[in-house]
């Protein structure tokens, strides 16, 4: 049986990171980014209301041996981002205006789980709250993100 999905240049890096196949389409011709490859993020789920990813502590650590706070960081703006571009939809994009990050507790080891959730998914403005928890499901981070949904371009393509 044949299909007509052509992969883009991206697909084994999407599929290596979790990236749901109905997602391909989207992402096959931009990928995820270095950085999301470079940080080990994989993701678990994707909606724009809803997307769940992890990230290992080993690699991502500060000179003090846990956790850098600017992984927190990545990792939540990571999941935002790519939650309030599935909002936007076809013919549209995202550009973060605003993060900001809580730290509760630090990590010197194992996986750290970004849960994204939806507060405001509107069609200008989209705000998500990030939570990132160990493996224990203790609290480690909070983060809220909020992006900008502007229509895409000639220039943007």
């Amino acid at each position: 049986m044949m299909d007509n999905f052509t992969p883009g240049p991206f697909t084994e890096e999407l599929v290596t990171a979790g990236i749901p196949a109905h997602l391909h389409d989207w992402l096959g011709n931009l990928g995820i980014g270095a950085l999301v490859v470079k940080m080990g993020i994989h993701f678990l789920e994707m909606s724009p209301e809803r997307t769940v990813a992890t990230m290992p502590v080993e690699g991502n650590t500060q000179v003090a041996g846990i956790l850098h706070g600017g992984a927190h960081v990545v990792l939540a703006e990571t999941l935002g981002s790519f939650a309030a571009g599935m909002h936007a939809g076809a013919g549209r994009h995202a550009l973060g205006i605003e993060v900001s990050a809580t730290h509760h507790r630090a990590i010197a080891a194992g996986t750290v789980t970004g849960t994204c959730t939806a507060i405001h998914l509107g069609r200008t403005l989209t705000t998500h709250e990030i939570v990132m928890t160990d493996e224990q499901g203790r609290r480690l981070s909070t983060a809220r993100i909020t992006n900008m949904l502007r229509d895409s371009g000639p220039a943007d393509d």
